[in-house]
């Protein structure tokens, strides 16, 4: 995929645990690393919700975590767009048919780009990131 236009701001990302067993989070901190340094295009995790462009969801959504992502989602200014990380966010996964899931994620929140695997490498997160950032230039593109 080419960017023809990037955007005019570094992409900052938050990261929100629904529910996982952390296999997708230790992969979220291995793309950190200076081996694929992601900061080297301006991409970097942030603190709060209100400064974030991407919405980096793990795991299924608990039902303790329902309405935490849904208020998580709805402090983020827009243009803004939902990442989900792993197999367990796009389908329950492995806890599918635990007793204590509100569901995958986008049946709590819209979800615009999906990383797949169990737990997915480091590369395709940067993939999915790539994608993210084709997103947000096509949103920002629309607004002007």
């Amino acid at each position: 995929m080419k960017l023809t236009r990037s955007l005019n701001r570094s992409l900052w990302v938050f990261h929100f645990n629904s529910g996982s067993c952390n296999g997708c989070d230790i992969e979220i901190v291995a793309t950190l690393t200076p081996r694929y340094d992601p900061e080297r295009f301006g991409v970097k995790l942030v603190g709060s919700p209100r400064h974030a462009d991407v919405l980096l969801v793990t795991g299924p959504v608990t039902n303790q975590m329902a309405d935490r992502l849904r208020r998580v989602y709805a402090q983020m200014p827009g243009p803004k767009v939902v990442m989900v990380v792993g197999t367990c966010g796009q389908s329950g996964g492995v806890f599918s048919t635990s007793y204590n899931l509100a569901g995958p994620v986008d049946q709590i929140i819209p979800v615009d780009v999906y990383v797949p695997g169990c737990a997915p490498r480091p590369e395709a997160i940067i993939q999915g990131v790539v994608t993210a950032i084709a997103k947000l230039e096509r949103l920002e593109g629309g607004a002007k």
